[in-house]
């Protein structure tokens, strides 16, 4: 299991990152018990639904900062927004993340699903790192379907992560012999660089702690909101009240329970990955190949170095 977490303090600040629903939703209420919650999102309603449960609490106290994390100048708008809050920020989860049925595109035409899961996510770890203090927590909100050997995920219709390059992946390419199911590629291979940047960036940042979390298969959540409404329902109503009773499985609640414990937690190590059960995992052989996540890491920053910067 994660090290203890640390005592709670009003005098902290946590962001956490798709809070409006599911695992974020409730992994914000888990955190407002350790100090101010910096809510990250992109509807300013939701946000302000969960400020106000938050802030109803005694003691609670969030704050809210609107972000698109598929839009890069919105992301690091959010950034400076965060940081001119002047709050003594303790750790980040990114956990805000989209899975598409389809091969959607952002706004200036890169793949939704890869921008919208690793290319915001970094572009906000990269803004704030500066900001956050020595043996602070970043935690990413990870799934091993990036990886082609884990069983469950292949029965799925997942195949694994299937990076080429950066750039690639922004339009929509991936190595042959992927998955039949549209969409699965291009999340599995988000979530992989997702996980590369946490194992980058915990040999390259010492001075903090980088976490990635599986949070198990999770079907209560709003990940699939694109899919259809027989689907939806099924999710919700028949499947999620199993998912305590399937290994792999988890709920919102208990993975919001887990995913504010590692955020939390005092732990001296860094660029460990956790299942569901808070029990240290392995991601796949590709991703453990420090040449692959180190070039992940250079590749992404190369090609979010050309998007111009916001004068707005």
């Amino acid at each position: 299991m994660p090290p203890p977490e640390r005592s709670a303090s009003p005098a902290t600040a946590w962001i956490v990152t798709g809070p409006t629903s599911g695992i974020g939703r409730r992994t914000a209420l888990e955190l407002a018990r350790h100090g101010t919650v910096v809510l990250v999102g992109r509807d300013l309603n939701k946000l302000n639904e969960v400020e106000a449960e938050i802030n109803a609490r005694p003691g609670g106290h969030a704050v809210s900062v609107v972000c698109d994390f598929s839009d890069i100048p919105s992301v690091r708008r959010a950034a400076a927004q965060i940081v001119a809050l002047g709050l003594p920020l303790a750790g980040l989860l990114n956990n805000a993340g989209i899975m598409t049925t389809r091969a959607d595109r952002t706004a200036q035409g890169w793949d939704l699903s890869f921008t919208t899961n690793h290319l915001g996510p970094f572009t906000l770890t990269e803004a704030l790192i500066p900001h956050l203090p020595e043996d602070a927590n970043v935690v990413f909100t990870c799934s091993g379907v990036e990886d082609p050997e884990r069983k469950p995920a292949v029965t799925a219709g997942f195949r694994g992560g299937r990076y080429i390059s950066a750039e690639a992946s922004t339009r929509g390419e991936w190595q042959p012999g992927g998955s039949s199911k549209p969409g699965f590629d291009a999340y599995a291979t988000s979530k992989q660089a997702n996980l590369a940047t946490v194992l980058a960036l915990a040999r390259e940042t010492p001075k903090l702690r980088f976490f990635a979390v599986e949070p198990g298969f999770n079907p209560g959540t709003g990940l699939g909101r694109d899919a259809n409404a027989a689907l939806r329902f099924l999710a919700k109503y028949l499947l999620a009240p199993l998912a305590p009773l399937i290994k792999y499985w988890s709920t919102p609640k208990r993975a919001g329970r887990l995913l504010a414990g590692v955020l939390t937690s005092q732990s001296h190590q860094s660029g460990v990955y956790y299942d569901e059960n808070g029990k240290p995992m392995l991601g796949s052989a590709q991703v453990r190949d420090a040449a692959f996540s180190d070039r992940v890491v250079a590749e992404t920053r190369a090609l979010l170095a050309q998007v111009p910067s916001d004068t707005r």
